[in-house]
Order: structure tokens, then C-alpha cells, then sequence
């Protein structure tokens, strides 16, 4: 299964490894392909430098050792479903563009589409369904 990881959620990990969020990332990495866009990596370095500028290495560490499929959103207007936040549609382009089964996040945008595929899913809600 190909599960998109959003920023909050991971950043949430790095935080909190032993979290919900930390959970679904564990679970993600050993059980699922992990999606994610440059946007959110970018996103995350923006964020954790910002906020917590000693987790930077922590950050860097992880994104080195752990597998994951870079998606990219495509061309503008090549898919029809919009969200409200236009900074999130980049990242949904590329789930869809990568074809991924699952958005995990804890963004309201998101979790306000009414998406058959890929599903939209709280950390809670993911490790209900789909383990832990």
C-alpha cells in the first residue's frame, strides 16, 4: 500500500517517537511505501528549523536511513479535485499523481475531502484500520 505521511505527522514523530504519529510512521516504513513530495520536506526543514532548530540532524538522519517514493504533483490543473488551503494542493496533486492508497495528516483541509481514493485518515484512524 503507498501511504502519503503529511508534514504534522511526521514532524509529530520526530517529537513524540513513542506517539500515534510515531507509530503510523513506524508502521508505514516497515509494512507500506512511504510517499512524499518535496514540498514536504521542504516543509518539514522550514518547520523544524524554525521551531526546533536542534531536531535539524534528527530530521536530516531520518530522511537519510528510512525508505521513501519522492512524488511529484504533475502539471497545474491535471487533476480536478481542489482543496481549500491552495498551499495543501501541491501535496494532494501528488498523492493522486503517485497514485497513493492513503493521506495520513491531521489537517482539517484534508480530512474535509470526501475522496474515495486515496482515503483520508487521521494517525488515529490509519492505526486503526490498518494496524496497531
Amino acid at each position: 500500500m503507498r501511504v502519503l505521511v503529511d508534514t504534522n505527522v511526521v514532524i509529530s514523530a520526530l517529537l513524540f517517537p513513542s506517539s500515534t504519529p510515531g507509530a503510523v510512521v513506524a508502521e508505514v516504513l516497515t509494512g507500506h511505501r512511504m510517499v512524499v513530495t518535496r514540498w514536504i520536506i521542504d516543509e518539514l526543514y522550514e518547520v523544524v528549523g524554525r521551531k526546533r532548530p536542534d531536531l535539524v540532524a534528527a530530521l536530516e538522519t531520518f530522511l537519510s536511513h528510512c525508505d521513501y517514493e519522492l512524488a511529484e504533483p504533475g502539471p497545474a490543473g491535471h487533476h480536478d479535485t481542489t482543496i481549500a488551503d491552495k498551499d495543501d494542493q501541491p501535496i494532494l496533486d501528488a498523492a493522486l499523481t503517485a497514485n497513493a492508497d492513503v493521506i495520513v495528516t491531521g489537517d482539517k483541509h484534508f480530512l474535509s475531502l470526501d475522496l474515495s481514493r486515496p482515503r483520508i485518515l487521521t494517525p488515529r484512524a490509519y492505526l486503526d484500520a490498518y494496524g496497531g
